[in-house]
């Protein structure tokens, strides 16, 4: 074998291991169903990117969990409302799975909130438990939680898109949380198209986690500011691909929409002066998002396009939700 023959056949090996389709998924699984030591795993973890010190430079973070808030904070008008919601926030959490498990050493999997079993009691859920989970509803006049791991976390991003200090606040809404029932999931996953089925995801079971948790959640623009964030998107995501497996070859490349969202969106603060409204993505080169549309990741993770998030088992992603026993 040459030279020259040898570098093609190992850049050929390199490729092919780079490109290699998802052959061993992770297993994302739901919160109810973790031990105690698996809940303690997860919350030592988040508990850890809180400590790492910034080191991005983004505008008013300072640790490494801000740092993915900053990634939502940023560009949140032009992440919800718009074609992108659903592939944004999956290459969000497969960007902060990747550092719990890169950084804080953690050995699992991105777990999720299955809500629908919790849906119109939120306050009984065990996920707001003191010492296996994340703390519960806030107190007093600001609403900051008291109870739990992230008690005493001072958030340095919001609210909204102020940056200023301030606790993890809640205001848990068992009402708002009905949201989240798994009629409302069903209605979405009957939906025989994408605009359709993203529409639906984006409103009621969505808000039925934001709006039932309150507090920093309910923000649309500073939400990541509270952990449970990442296990409430992570639901969501399991819905798309839930909705995407039904017709697997269609859907993983079924995309459209605005990619330019409306002022004055519900749920949303009003956007200031210094913050520019979106005119287009990169990527798309009109106001529809086509695959083609570029993810920011903010230096925290590769920006990736929606193509290349469209399949959980593809070449840039790989992992797969367990559903729970009950």
């Amino acid at each position: 074998m040459t030279d020259f023959t040898r570098v093609v056949f190992l850049f050929f090996l390199a490729f092919s291991a780079w490109a290699a389709p998802c052959t061993n998924p992770g297993k994302r699984r739901a919160w109810h169903t973790f031990s105690n030591n698996e809940k303690l795993d997860y919350i030592n973890a988040e508990l850890c990117l809180m400590k790492k010190p910034a080191s991005l430079g983004l505008p008013g973070a300072k640790t490494r969990f801000d740092e993915f808030q900053a990634i939502h904070q940023l560009q949140a008008y032009a992440t919800h409302f718009v074609g992108a919601f659903l592939p944004f926030h999956r290459a969000l959490l497969a960007a902060h799975e990747t550092a719990l498990r890169n950084e804080c050493s953690y050995t699992g999997y991105q777990p999720y909130w299955y809500e629908q079993r919790d849906a119109g009691k939120f306050k009984s859920s065990i996920i707001f438990d003191a010492t296996y989970g994340f703390g519960g509803d806030g107190s007093g006049a600001k609403g900051c939680i008291t109870t739990g791991p992230f008690a005493n976390y001072t958030n340095a991003l919001g609210p909204a898109y102020q940056n200023t200090d301030h606790c993890i606040d809640r205001r848990i809404n068992d009402m708002m949380s009905q949201s989240s029932s798994q009629r409302e999931v069903d209605a979405c996953l009957a939906k025989k198209d994408w605009i359709s089925a993203w529409n639906c995801i984006e409103a009621m079971p969505h808000a039925g986690g934001h709006a039932g948790v309150g507090g920093q959640m309910q923000n649309g623009v500073s939400s990541p500011g509270d952990p449970l964030f990442y296990l409430h998107h992570t639901w969501l995501d399991k819905i798309w691909w839930d909705w995407q497996a039904k017709d697997r070859t269609k859907r993983v490349a079924e995309m459209g929409g605005t990619n330019i969202a409306p002022d004055n969106s519900p749920g949303f603060p009003p956007r200031p002066a210094s913050i520019p409204r979106p005119t287009g993505a990169d990527g798309d080169p009109g106001t529809t998002t086509t695959l083609n549309h570029v993810l920011n990741m903010y230096g925290n993770a590769p920006n990736r396009t929606i193509g290349e998030v469209m399949d959980i088992q593809g070449n840039v992603l790989c992992y797969e939700y367990v559903e729970p026993s009950s």
